[in-house]
């Protein structure tokens, strides 16, 4: 496993326990993160405390979340893994979907390096 391949296991394993200390120590100050939901953008935030913040909200939603990697693909300085998500929805949303009610779905994530530094993140479902 490369060094970049350690660094995203970590951000995962951290996703996976709520962890947004750990989540967030290999990100620049300087993070730009983007969530992109059936080919639209529904949320982009720029730099390390708006990230932290949307990662502490996040929290609340879900009662139990994974992510497991099923591939990953390095080209240059981005890395992509593919993922399968699991998750128990905490609270109601607005959308209709109720306390209790379980996700699962497919998506992709792209992390962009400097160095060993993550810069950006683009999640893709």
């Amino acid at each position: 496993m490369d060094k970049r391949e350690k660094i995203i296991s970590s951000y995962i394993q951290a996703y996976n326990s709520f962890d947004v200390p750990k989540m967030t120590a290999n990100f620049s100050d300087k993070i730009i993160f983007t969530n992109i939901q059936n080919g639209e953008t529904s949320m982009t935030l720029n730099g390390i405390e708006e990230f932290k913040k949307q990662a502490e909200l996040a929290k609340t939603y879900f009662s139990e979340r994974q992510q497991i990697v099923k591939a990953i693909k390095h080209k240059g300085e981005k890395s992509q893994i593919e993922i399968e998500y699991y998750g128990v929805l905490a609270i109601d949303f607005p959308n209709g979907m109720k306390k209790g009610q379980e996700i699962r779905l497919n998506g992709t994530s792209i992390f962009e390096f400097s160095e060993d530094e993550i810069i950006k993140l683009t999640d893709i479902s």
